[in-house]
């Protein structure tokens, strides 16, 4: 069984800023997106502040978020990147596995990488994730380098809106739409 730790909080500050972005997109009317809770067993728990320190995930978690934009069914997960090379074992192959599933759904996948070094978000389409998963399990490099990635698809900044990811993922569902 998997455990966590205070370090497995690292990610709950962008967690923090997608739910407020995920929040005034469903105040606009424009998505309807759930944060997925990870089912936890704690196991113990600092007496003096009520935080659990330690706990043992129940089951496989799958994606962070999951709901509709627009009548368009998406799932994306959020992670946190302090250098500019990104290491694929941040990512499970049952997510990789779920994330295939629900494309072939006719959903959309996508992850949502936080840049921290240089404070900037980053939409990754789930087929280019896939190309680099693929080249890894084929023997390749176990990671990938920001150089590797399309410019295109950094969020821009936008004022009143912490992560904002409804553009570039319009952008991704045109270029499916064009093949």
């Amino acid at each position: 069984m998997a455990t966590w730790s205070s370090r497995g909080l690292r990610g709950s500050t962008l967690e923090d800023l997608i739910n407020r972005t995920n929040e005034k997109y469903l105040e606009s009317g424009l998505a309807l997106i759930q944060k997925i809770p990870t089912p936890i067993t704690p196991i113990n728990i600092d007496k003096s502040t009520r935080h659990i320190t330690l706990a043992y995930f129940e089951q496989k978690s799958t994606v962070d978020y999951i709901g509709a934009v627009q009548g368009i069914p998406v799932c994306f997960d959020a992670k946190e990147c302090a250098i500019d090379r990104f290491a694929l074992q941040n990512t499970h192959a049952h997510q990789v596995q779920f994330m295939e599933q629900f494309e072939k759904q006719g959903g959309v996948a996508f992850f949502l990488i936080y840049f921290v070094h240089r404070d900037l978000f980053y939409y990754l389409p789930f087929q280019m994730f896939r190309f680099f998963w693929e080249r890894a399990q084929n023997g390749g490099r176990k990671s990938f380098l920001f150089e590797e990635l399309n410019p295109e698809y950094i969020l821009p900044k936008k004022h009143g809106i912490f992560v904002p990811y409804l553009d570039i993922l319009r952008k991704d569902v045109e270029e499916r739409e064009s093949i």
